[in-house]
């Protein structure tokens, strides 16, 4: 066996060991979002309201997902802005991104939208910051641009080519039958969709948020419509967006998260700019970072997560860096050993 093999199997064995160990190779400086406590009613619907400006501003830097494909490494939105407040009984999160153009139609096969998501994960440790992973689940809140213009005025195809023509809607009824959309055209047995609740379908939106639950690539779901309980507003305006997302600070169902003062939250970020085609799994975003309902703001990132000071936390700690040692270098004495064995090179 030549030195390069000996080379690469060294690394290769190296890797393995901080693979299983979770030991990382690099790790970034944690950043804090401080939610400050607001008496009333919370500016939901006001993104330039006075009291998001006493809120502490966080800007959180995202990247292109990269992990699964479809990829857009490209991708444009390098970082959000991020403010929190919360009240007695609900909690909003604002964020700010740079974004050229406005894109809030999806009613094209070649339109898509501008979004942003706010990611909690469900589990007591973090699981990965792409949705999730098996048995950690994420719950997700998922603002859209274009739910955001139905809400004011749902856009059809007849409102992109007012001079479509429509030969005929057969079970519609009365003049109806040659309207475009023939306002009484619900048969569901012709609209599934609509029948079973499907939120893409819905004639009237309540909210440009869905409240959606994964875990992992492939398993994102939509909560069941009793379940859809996270209002947004967002608003488009000298090349940004600011979108607000408000939430009961608790919900009753058992697969999501609730909130309390003084507690600290993992939070992830995601985004989408539709005019560079992205979508679903092509996005910028964010590792996992804090959201601290109230409390003192933290001095450093290092007193957040300090490290167990009693003996069992130091030997839990110390004891899977001393078998990566251990095992390091008895692989690599094993490798001088076969080395010097006659007729090896």
């Amino acid at each position: 066996m030549n030195k390069k093999f000996f080379s690469l199997l060294t690394i290769l064995s190296i890797a393995a060991l901080l693979t299983f160990f979770n030991v990382p190779l690099a790790s970034s400086q944690g950043l804090t979002i401080l939610a400050s406590e607001f008496k009333g009613d919370l500016p939901a619907n006001d993104p330039t309201a006075a009291a998001w400006q006493k809120a502490a501003l966080v800007e959180v830097p995202l990247s292109a997902q990269n992990v699964a494909k479809p990829q857009i490494l490209n991708t444009k939105v390098k970082s959000v802005k991020v403010r929190s407040l919360y009240n007695e009984s609900q909690v909003a999160i604002w964020v700010e991104w740079a974004d050229e153009t406005k894109n809030d139609e999806m009613v094209r096969v070649q339109d898509f939208r501008d979004s942003v998501a706010v990611q909690f994960p469900l589990n007591a440790s973090t699981p990965f910051f792409c949705m999730g992973q098996q048995g950690g689940n994420v719950t997700l809140w998922h603002w859209k641009a274009d739910w955001q213009a139905d809400i004011t005025a749902r856009k059809d195809m007849q409102t992109l080519y007012p001079n479509m023509y429509a030969d005929q809607y057969p079970f519609a009824k009365g003049d109806a039958v040659n309207a475009i959309a023939p306002k009484d055209y619900t048969d569901p047995n012709y609209l599934p969709a609509l029948a079973s609740n499907n939120l893409f379908a819905s004639a009237a939106r309540t909210t440009p948020v869905e409240n959606l639950i994964a875990g992992g690539f492939g398993t994102l779901t939509s909560r069941a419509a009793s379940a859809q309980t996270v209002q947004g507003f967002g608003v488009w305006k000298e090349n940004k967006w600011q979108v607000i997302f408000t939430r009961t600070l608790t919900v009753k169902e058992a697969d999501d998260i609730s909130f309390a003062n003084g507690k600290v939250y993992p939070v992830a970020f995601a985004a989408w700019d539709g005019a560079n085609g992205e979508r679903n799994g092509t996005k910028s975003t964010s590792q996992w970072v804090s959201l601290q309902l109230g409390g003192a703001a933290p001095s450093t990132a290092k007193e957040e997560t300090k490290a167990p000071t009693n003996f069992e936390g130091i030997v839990w700690a110390g004891l899977p860096m001393l078998m990566l040692t251990g095992g390091v270098l008895t692989l690599l004495a094993l490798i001088f050993l076969i080395s010097k064995l006659p007729g090896k090179k």
